[in-house]
């Protein structure tokens, strides 16, 4: 751990790891296993190998006792995102990489909450790359499934639910020129609407694979926009063969090897700050551990990319 008085040896990546396991799903366990089980293979010591050094224990977000008698799978869920963005907060610190290990992205809430404001209380521009199969861009006028899963990015940007999103602690919902998409293939029909109506800002499977100019500008422009960005990844955005628990897989992802040195190219970018891991299929859906073992590489490559700054 970063102590008092420690000096990082050079090319040392400070990071600081946060387990949230609250998805507000229905007719599920409330906690997700899915950050514990990648907490659970060694990750400390991993991050140690890879060149980085925690700057203190792994954190977990839990409710409050208080918090405990209020009901309600959502109005949960957005509260314990509110503490996510609390733990955020209090590690934040100059050079530093936030690893949120999310259960599903409902958790992007608070991620971003906590990123909102610098350690000294002043507001900030966030920007978000959104890295995911699907858009998870719709609102409850235009989604077919009524999933809350599939609405996290919509939410963020203060186009519904307004009331979760402010309990999670977003006060100010993110402008959409501050959100770039990746990876998206697979959009529900009035989803899809949404996106040519608001001009989303993307880059593609194809761009990830190549790193293309598209991806490198598409980082660039953001960054440029706000003052620090979080990368965030839904597991299922990658080849379903590396997430074959994954219950929404969708065929032609990138291979974890692709994406890590994706991740190595955004965290350069001294903006990148944060990255998020969500959906990880856990246990026994992920029997042989190839899911937990393509999350661990996305962690690699953005620790591998702040290292080269």
């Amino acid at each position: 751990m970063v102590l008092a008085g420690h000096t990082l040896a050079a090319g040392t990546v400070k990071v600081d790891v946060i387990k949230n396991p609250y998805g507000g799903s229905r007719n599920v366990p409330e906690l997700s296993i899915n950050p514990d089980y990648i907490h659970a293979a060694g990750l400390e010591r991993r991050i140690e190998e890879w060149g980085g050094e925690l700057i203190r224990p792994v954190q977990d977000v839990r409710l409050t006792e208080e918090q405990e008698k209020s009901y309600g799978a959502w109005n949960r869920m957005a509260m314990a995102n509110s503490n996510f963005a609390s733990i955020v907060r209090e590690g934040l610190q100059d050079d530093l990489i936030t690893v949120g290990l999310e259960a599903n992205c409902n958790g992007l809430l608070g991620m971003l909450s906590g990123l909102k404001y610098d350690s000294d209380g002043n507001a900030r521009n966030v920007g978000l790359v959104f890295i995911d199969a699907h858009g998870d861009f719709n609102v409850p006028e235009t989604t077919l499934s009524g999933m809350l899963g599939g609405m996290p990015v919509a939410v963020a940007a203060g186009h519904a639910l307004h009331n979760l999103r402010k309990t999670a602690g977003l006060a100010e919902p993110l402008p959409m020129r501050h959100i770039v998409w990746g990876g998206v293939r697979d959009l529900d029909p009035l989803e899809a609407d949404r996106f040519r109506e608001y001009e989303v800002q993307q880059f593609s499977v194809n761009d990830i694979r190549d790193l293309s100019d598209n991806l490198r500008r598409q980082i660039n422009d953001l960054a440029d926009r706000v003052d620090v960005v979080y990368v965030h990844i839904d597991m299922d955005v990658l080849d379903p063969a590396e997430v074959p628990g994954h219950g929404l897989t969708v065929p032609d992802g990138p291979s974890s090897a692709d994406l890590a040195d994706a991740m190595a190219l955004m965290f350069e970018n001294p903006k990148t700050v944060a990255l998020g891991i969500a959906s990880t299929p856990a246990g026994s859906l992920d029997p042989t551990g190839v899911s937990r073992q393509a999350a661990l590489n996305l962690i690699e490559g953005a620790i591998r990319g702040a290292q080269s700054r």
